[in-house]
Parts: structure tokens; sequence; C-alpha cells
């Protein structure tokens, strides 16, 4: 389906297909020897996401091509490419389980699906997003269990987790070195771990964890995948919206050393409190990639069900587009929880609207990547 959008639009907008090729022989003439400790493909694809606002966002959705309404496992399918045409330009996967030595992750999705679903992103030119809702280390109980504040601690430097929850961090960068090319290249992957921290319904949580606490599981969970040679990864921070100004939102920001693109979850319940609550998240979001010289995004977002028709143009759209991110994601089309999804799938009441949406100028899919000619 075609999006109406010229080519002429798009021209000087680098990524993916086009931008590796690009962006490393830039960043081989431009680097300093000693000066990243990031793979040139890590590095190329940060670069993107800083120029991506010139020409729009890209649009993704979490576990876009592993299952869907009413369906589960399909090849080649996607809800969001049966509306559109297209498949979204960021995809997400969660590493939920892997600490546990499973063979599916928390959605029961088959991790060598996942590997090989984030091949085929990087193959079509689009980027992935990975998250992991791990296990709360001291109850064994899942990651939205909060009933003991003792967790972060258990596994920080001298608790009595610690060695254990090395080894977990061990699985998730054996996965993550995994995930590479036939030549040996490592696909590039945005990594969000320890997300929503603003909240106190995760075990990392806001109340659950002291500031210096979850400062530390920032560090050790960076330099543990550093040191298991994970360095095609990039990182991301994301609170939710719960931060009213920039000092609060960077209350728990673990460094700039660390951390790589800004973003933030939000969910809309109520239309105008979603609409007022990302307005005032977006500015502070924007002050801060300025400050700090990183890409911003909108790392969750969706209304459950969509059950506004127009949602997708009246709603979003208006609001994201003012703002220079790199992308904006919905959560997942659950097929095992009825009216459990955030994005459109063939029928459903705002399909036709995210056709609309899906055209405008501003909305990056993967057809807008990799036909664009440098």
């Amino acid at each position: 389906m075609s999006k109406g959008k010229g080519l002429i639009e798009m021209k000087g907008f680098s990524y993916f297909i086009g931008i590796y090729m690009l962006s490393l022989l830039l960043t081989a003439c431009s680097a300093t020897p000693g000066e990243s400790t990031k793979t040139r493909e890590a590095e190329s694809l940060l670069a993107s996401l800083k120029r991506i606002p010139q020409k729009g966002f890209l649009f993704g959705h979490h576990d876009d091509p592993v299952y869907g309404i009413g369906w589960d496992g399909d090849e080649n399918r996607s809800d969001v490419k049966s509306v559109c045409g297209d498949y979204p330009a960021v995809m997400s996967f969660d590493l939920g389980h892997i600490e546990k030595d499973s063979d599916k992750n928390l959605d029961n999705v088959p991790f060598e699906r996942i590997r090989k679903e984030i091949v085929a992103q990087y193959h079509r030119g689009g980027m992935v997003s990975v998250s992991w809702h791990v296990d709360n280390p001291v109850t064994g109980k899942d990651a939205w269990d909060v009933s003991d504040t003792t967790a972060v601690g258990s596994i920080l430097p001298g608790g009595v987790n610690h060695e254990m929850f090395l080894g977990w961090l061990d699985k998730v960068a054996g996965f993550m070195n995994s995930l590479s090319l036939a030549d040996g290249t490592k696909i590039p992957v945005l990594f969000r771990p320890w997300h929503e921290h603003t909240g106190s319904w995760f075990w990392w949580g806001q109340n659950l964890c002291t500031i210096e606490q979850y400062k530390a599981l920032w560090r050790m969970t960076y330099d543990r995948l550093q040191e298991k040679g994970a360095t095609h990864l990039l990182y991301a921070y994301s609170p939710g919206t719960e931060p009213n100004e920039i000092a609060e939102y960077l209350e728990r920001y673990p460094g700039d050393d660390i951390i790589d693109l800004v973003g933030f979850d939000t969910y809309q319940f109520d239309r105008q409190e979603y609409v007022d609550g990302m307005e005032k998240a977006l500015g502070i979001l924007t002050e801060v990639g300025k400050m700090k010289d990183k890409p911003i995004a909108i790392t969750e977002t969706g209304y459950e069900a969509i059950p506004d028709s127009t949602w997708w143009t009246e709603t979003l759209l208006p609001v994201i587009r003012k703002y220079p991110i790199s992308y904006v994601l919905v959560w997942r089309n659950a097929r095992e929880k009825k009216a459990h999804y955030y994005a459109p799938y063939p029928g459903q009441s705002s399909a036709d609207d995210f056709v609309k949406f899906y055209q405008d100028t501003c909305t990056l899919f993967v057809r807008d990547l990799k036909d664009i000619q440098f």
C-alpha cells in the first residue's frame, strides 16, 4: 500500500540498510581509537536515532511478528502489516524467563523464534528493542511481585543473591551475543531493562529500593554485559510520566556513559489526562534530550482495545508530532487475553484511522526506510 510520501521528502534521512553503509563509514572516519566501547553498528544506530526526528518518527509494536489477534506463531504475519501493508519500523521483544533457562519467555514465545525475528527485522532494515521483565530474585515470583523490599539489595555486590544474579545477566549476554549474522556481525539492539521505575509495580520500583541501589543495579547490569562482550547494545532509560520536572526525571538516572536514549512509558485511561500527561512528559523529555545529547522516544504507550475509532490521528498523532521523538511504540496484541491489544487488526474499529496514521508524512514504517537512496 502506498503511503503517498515522496522520496524528495525523505531525502537525507539516514537509517538502517542505507544508514549502515553510510554511518559505518562516517563512524570509522571520525571516531578516536578507544573513544567508544560500542560496535560500529551500535554507534551507527545511535547516530540514526539522533537524526530521525528531522523527517518524522518510527512506529513500533511489541511482539509484532510472533502472534496477534486470532493467530499465534504464523510466519511472515503481523497485525500491523495486515492493516496497512507494512511492518513497524521498530519491533520489541522481552527476555523475561531467560533467567530460568526456559526455552520460552514470559509470554510463551520461544527464544529461538525471537532470535529469528530479530535477524529478520534487521534484514528488513528495521530496529529492535528488548525489555526484560525478570522474575523477583527473592520470592521467585514474577516481576510484578513487590511483596519484598530487599530484592534489589540482595543482588548487588555483597548481597545474598549477587552471584545468582550475575548468572542471570550472563544468560542475557548469551542471548544478546547470539544475535549475529553469518559473517559474525552482531545486530545492534536497544536494551531497556529496569523500566517504569518511577512507579512501584515492579520489584525495582520507586518504593522498593533507594536511589543509590537503583543506580548501582544499572551499573552492575551494564558492566557485566560489557564484560561478556555484548558491546552491540544501546541502553534506554524509561521511567513513567510521574516526574513533574527535569530534576525528578533524572533523580535515578544512572549516567551518561551508560544511557544512550531517554524515554518514558505511558498509557491512556482518561483521554484528557493522557494528553496532558504526554505534553508534560514530552516537554521534560525534550529538554533532557538536549541537555544530555540523547535521542528521545515514547518507549511504551497505547490505549487498550483502542475503543476510540479515531485515536491514532486525533489523540496520539497531534501530540507527538510536535516533539523531536525518534520513535513511539505501542504494546502487544495478546492472543491469550480478551481485549488486551494496542495495535489494530483487520476489522478492528480503529483500523481505517490507523491507515491514515500510516499515510501521514511524519510516521515511518519499514518501507520508508529500505527504499531510501543516499
